[in-house]
């Protein structure tokens, strides 16, 4: 019966220490920091990757993320000329490791609803009222490095870190929709037509190079046939003699002239 208590005892005894052992370490992985708070007060020193030690029932380590994250935001907002525009936002970002105790400290782990997402929306605000509805579609990339760089300098003194800033989607109103279809389709009609009048212009100075052509060949073809419509005459009327003609009172054959001029 004794030994049976003793047995009850050191069991009793391991549990305990079993107990207290579990509740001394912590392990803190890859991408992660530990913050230690000790009756309920945080410790600014924080923890690091691996296993940690801590007073039992005393201490509590609070882990936080610190690898890059993504907060999708959907948003509304007005543009220049006062267009609704609804807009779908993927945001990366990461907490600074050096800052996330202050953070936990200042905000806790709700850092995404209580500052993210504020900033964010008031950003994208800032930034799409200094462009027209038509600019936000043609500079895109634009706008999204202006807002990254505004929602920058508002998250920065917290230790969060923007990696990158994306506008995944724009959306306008019906009515605006069909204006820039309407806009669209009136320069592509401005479009075609420059191009059938660049074509026309094309084919004139095509005819008016035939033309000259045309007009050379002519030419040299009348002055050709003016030089055979003389040697005809000539035979036509030629008896067979060859004539002759006095010169100084000599008398030159032309024979020699007409088959020179038949070659």
């Amino acid at each position: 019966m004794k030994i049976i208590e003793e047995k009850k005892y050191w069991i009793i005894i391991i549990f305990i220490i079993g107990v207290i052992f579990i509740n001394s370490i912590t392990i803190i992985h890859s991408g992660e920091v530990g913050i230690r708070i000790r009756f309920g007060k945080v410790i600014e020193k924080s923890t690091n990757e691996g296993i940690n030690y801590k007073i039992p029932f005393i201490d509590n380590i609070q882990k936080m993320n610190i690898k890059i994250q993504k907060s999708e935001v959907e948003t509304s907002s007005s543009s220049k000329d006062l267009q609704e525009v609804n807009m779908n936002l993927a945001v990366n970002y990461k907490v600074e490791k050096k800052t996330a105790t202050k953070l936990y400290k200042e905000v806790g782990t709700d850092y995404n609803r209580v500052i993210l997402e504020p900033a964010i929306e008031e950003s994208i605000k800032a930034i799409t009222s200094k462009y027209t509805a038509e600019e936000l579609i043609t500079n895109r990339s634009d706008v999204s490095k202006k807002c990254m760089e505004e929602l920058s300098s508002k998250v920065r003194k917290y230790g969060i870190t923007i990696t990158d800033f994306n506008i995944t989607n724009f959306s306008f109103s019906q009515e605006f929709d069909k204006a820039i279809e309407e806009k669209q389709i009136a320069e592509q009609k401005v479009l075609t037509a420059k191009q059938e009048l660049e074509k026309e212009k094309i084919e004139a100075e095509k005819k008016i190079v035939k033309a000259e052509a045309e007009k050379q060949a002519n030419e040299l073809k009348g002055q050709t046939l003016n030089e055979y419509i003389i040697q005809e005459k000539f035979i036509e009327k030629w008896n067979g003699e060859l004539p002759k003609v006095m010169n100084d009172n000599n008398i030159m054959d032309i024979s020699s002239i007409i088959s020179g001029n038949k070659s």
